[in-house]
């Protein structure tokens, strides 16, 4: 496919010519700088301007990176570039008319996050039909009503549930109301909690330390936790507080029921609350096949953080509290943090939607069953090392280095997660079979050949 669309340069009608290797070249990536010269009066003058990464792109075989080091606008009477200054080396290799240097390639999002999809048909068709007419603000109306009543009966128990904008605010001010100041909450060192939320967390809580603990598969352990809890209990130090768990946990793998009451045992044996970070809470569920009450209180989970946003929905997570007396004016928490919505029935309206239809668990189910298509065409792949075993919807693996580099070209967007060469590919309920195998076939290509 060509490189560059054609086209003429804005302004003055110009030429870029590419500087660096031929194209004919095939290792991985070259390495290119390039100069703008457009026809004009003779000039003996270079100006110079800031230079940036402007874009990848591919041609035919070839994984192109262009790295703009530096752009030479030259005013020369012929209009050609002969080489770069204070260099004898001639270098132009092509040239053609740009609007700018635009790469013929699509970008690709689908492994990047779960986020990255857009809302599921049900939530959007619920919050359409909630856009009719007016209705009570700030919870008071029916869609809300029925949407907690849902939420409820998902969890076969009575419980407090309070909706809130996003995962970040739902740990935050979830672990405010378990919390004081003085207090010390425990998490994996991968955990949301410690890593991804700014803070908040201590923010919310008046200064609660985090206390990360490294453990296999992203698990912890009651040993670990307990060992962690007892190591200082004296008053010079914070006193210990929650437990947080995450379901499932940030390296796609999976509490069972006995692992999560294990772990609440212990902590509940040392006075520790419970809380779970369940933003997969539903792939979780899809992947145990046990019913969602098994999963948390039944378990000893005190509140749970719900997840929607992850799962097809837009900009609503809910705050489950099993132990109904930590939810004591929790509504005043939830107004201040600023998570009470005026029109809360268009994240409600989502809610109803999908566990109404059954969409909740069926599109988690789904991320699912792309996750472990995608983990079994790359098991048998050289060069690919599984850091853990699939069991939600999220493939962790190592890679080549250079691989990636060639699959980023081609415009494969996924994260470093861990170490160095470790990489996150996430599935959502959007995730179709043909991208995970044309994925597959792109990156299977991109390995060093033996």
């Amino acid at each position: 496919m060509p490189l560059f669309n054609k086209g003429h340069l804005h302004g003055p009608k110009g030429r870029l010519a590419l500087l660096g290797k031929d194209l004919r070249d095939r290792s991985v990536l070259l390495a290119l700088n390039f100069v703008i010269t457009v026809d004009g009066p003779e000039s003996k003058s270079t100006r110079r301007q800031p230079g940036h990464r402007a874009f990848t792109g591919a041609h035919e075989s070839n994984q192109v990176e262009i790295n703009i080091c530096c752009v030479h606008l030259a005013l020369t009477g012929n209009g050609v570039g002969r080489r770069l200054p204070n260099t004898k080396t001639p270098w132009p290799r092509a040239s053609f008319y740009a609007p700018w240097v635009m790469p013929d390639i699509i970008q690709d999002f689908t492994f990047a996050s779960d986020n990255t999809a857009g809302m599921a048909p049900e939530a959007l068709a619920a919050l359409t039909t909630a856009n009719a007419g007016h209705a009570p603000s700030y919870g008071k109306d029916e869609w809300t009503r029925r949407a907690l009543e849902l939420v409820t009966g998902l969890f076969e128990t009575d419980c407090e549930v309070f909706f809130i904008f996003n995962g970040t605010a739902a740990n935050a001010v979830a672990l405010s109301a378990l919390c004081q100041s003085y207090h010390r909450i425990f998490c994996h060192e991968y955990s949301h909690v410690d890593v991804d939320e700014c803070g908040a967390p201590e923010l919310f809580t008046g200064g609660a330390k985090i206390i990360p603990l490294a453990a296999p598969d992203c698990k912890l352990t009651p040993t670990l936790v307990e060992r962690a809890v007892l190591k200082r209990t004296d008053v010079h130090h914070p006193k210990a507080g929650a437990l947080s768990l995450t379901q499932s946990t940030e390296w796609g793998t999976v509490y069972s029921p006995a692992e999560i009451r294990a772990l609440c045992a212990t902590a509940k044996q040392h006075g520790l609350t419970v809380q779970m970070d369940g933003a997969r809470f539903a792939n979780a569920v899809a992947a145990t096949g046990v019913p969602p009450a098994d999963l948390t209180w039944r378990a000893g989970v005190d509140v749970l953080c719900l997840g929607g946003t992850k799962n097809g929905m837009n900009t609503t997570e809910a705050v489950v509290f099993f132990n109904r007396e930590l939810a004591r004016d929790f509504a005043y928490r939830v107004k201040q943090s600023g998570q009470l919505a005026s029109k809360q029935r268009f994240a409600s309206a989502q809610w109803v939607g999908m566990l109404e239809s059954g969409a909740w668990l069926r599109h988690a189910a789904h991320a699912n069953a792309m996750a472990r298509r995608l983990a079994a065409a790359l098991r048998p792949l050289p060069g690919v090392k599984f850091i853990a075993e699939p069991a939600a919807n999220g493939v962790f693996v190592e890679l080549p280095a250079a691989t990636v580099e060639v699959l980023w070209a081609q415009g494969w967007h996924f994260h470093r997660f861990i170490g160095n060469h470790g990489y996150r590919l996430m599935c959502s309920w959007a995730t179709p079979a043909d991208t995970v195998d044309r994925f597959v076939a792109a990156l299977r290509a991109a390995l060093p050949q033996s």
